[in-house]
């Protein structure tokens, strides 16, 4: 080696300490900062354990060797072993119900798009044929989806739901009179896909997630910590964003987005901004959302499992994604997210869970609503009326009680109107 490749060398093993040494004196820099003690170090289990200060939180750990329960608790965590379940079989229920999921969907536009061909004046044979299949293929689908969603739940309770209820003590419904307790799910890979907030069976025997807790979800233990820091006060703030579409091309219209518009215009009056028609464009609601404590979303939604990233919801002129929504920070409280498929991860990644409820809620929305896969309008419309009057009960909105507003929603839903369990499944809550 030649004397100036020798001093090239040395210089560059310099210059790589003289860099090391100043990172690492950066790094004690930031951790000497109020709240910064564990940056860039995994977390202190005693640093997250005051998440679960209202009730357990339940980690579903899966694995290709064993799947566990880890609880978490004020005092420390438990270890739940779930020796039946598989990581194989995780998979494979998610494959079948995100199959029999998608098949409706299908099944519905084709409906759609055979009545708007006969509708717009092709009252040929054939066109009435092709509206009376597509309307046949489509209940064969419900009949499906919704066996496939029986199932699903039943084994949900059974090889998840029961043994983390039971190993910490919730084994009855609550008495009458009784406040109810809370749990957070915490599901990790495919099992972020499935519903387990409705594990159970919906018989009237007691034996479901929805008849001993009140259930919701949190993407990490961190972010239920987060989420329940004081917001920053801002006054001006607390009015309720609307953004109603009603119409999107190429998509069923939503009749119903008018009746939830009005109740919400009605309940927030003086203190709504409305985006309807062409003003609920992107802009405009990336705009408004900083400036506002509560947002409801009455539109479409979509999800790409394969990039979830580019789901969102579908705005007058396009979607508006979860990426864009992840640019910004929000000092926000509550969203609503009265659209398809807000709460659905994807197939790719299931552990970032990359939806578009969690996005809100990482970027400074504290409680979101979400839901699991399509719904229809009337009853996402119902679901919204029962959950806006019982948090404006007392004269004020108090959306810290939102999880328990919803699962008397969805309670009401399967309990007084008798609807199966796909018309309430997919609606969710996120945060504290």
């Amino acid at each position: 080696m030649s004397p100036d490749a020798q001093i090239d060398l040395s210089g560059a093993v310099d210059r790589r300490m003289a860099s090391a040494r100043e990172w690492d004196g950066l790094i004690e820099q930031v951790r000497a900062l109020d709240g910064f003690a564990d940056f860039l170090r995994p977390p202190r289990l005693e640093a997250l354990l005051p998440a679960a200060a209202y009730g357990p939180i339940a980690i579903i750990n899966l694995s290709r060797w064993r799947c566990d329960a880890l609880v978490v608790g004020t005092g420390g965590m438990q270890v739940v072993e779930l020796p039946r379940l598989t990581l194989e079989t995780v998979v494979d229920r998610t494959d079948s119900y995100l199959v029999a999921l998608s098949n409706v969907d299908h099944a519905a536009h084709e409906v759609h798009t055979t009545w708007q061909r006969y509708d717009g004046g092709d009252g040929t044979l054939a066109a009435i044929r092709r509206y009376t299949e597509a309307k046949l293929a489509y209940q064969r689908a419900v009949n499906d989806r919704d066996r496939t969603l029986d199932a699903a739940l039943a084994w949900l309770w059974d090889e998840i739901a029961n043994p983390v209820l039971t190993a910490i003590g919730l084994v009855d419904p609550p008495a009458p009179g009784q406040p109810w307790p809370r749990l957070w799910w915490c599901p990790t890979g495919p099992l972020t896909l499935l519903p387990l907030h409705a594990a159970g069976y919906h018989d009237g025997t007691g034996r479901a997630v929805v008849d001993r807790v009140v259930p919701s979800y949190t993407p990490t233990l961190r972010a239920l910590l987060e989420a329940r820091r004081p917001l920053d006060p801002a006054p001006d703030d607390e009015r309720m964003l609307i953004v109603a579409v009603p119409d999107t091309p190429d998509a069923v219209p939503l009749t119903d987005v008018m009746r939830e518009r009005d109740l919400l215009t009605s309940v927030f009056a003086g203190r709504n901004t409305l985006l309807e028609g062409d003003a609920a464009n992107v802009d405009a609601v990336l705009t408004e959302m900083p400036l506002h404590r509560w947002a409801h979303f009455c539109c479409h939604g979509g999800q790409d499992l394969a990039d979830p990233s580019r789901g969102g919801l579908l705005l007058h002129d396009r979607t508006l994604s979860v990426a864009e929504i992840s640019a910004q920070r929000h000092n926000g409280e509550f969203a609503f997210l009265s659209a398809c498929m807000t709460a659905t991860g994807g197939v790719a990644l299931p552990d970032e869970a990359i939806t578009l409820a969690a996005a809100l809620h990482y970027t400074g929305y504290r409680r979101v609503i979400g839901t699991l896969w399509s719904v229809h309008d009337d009853t996402a419309a119902d679901v919204a009326a029962t959950v806006y009057a019982d948090l404006t009960a007392t004269g004020r909105f108090e959306p810290e009680r939102s999880a328990d507003a919803l699962h008397r929603a969805i309670r009401e839903l399967r309990d007084v109107h008798q609807l199966p369990p796909s018309a309430w499944t997919p609606f969710t809550h996120t945060g504290p």
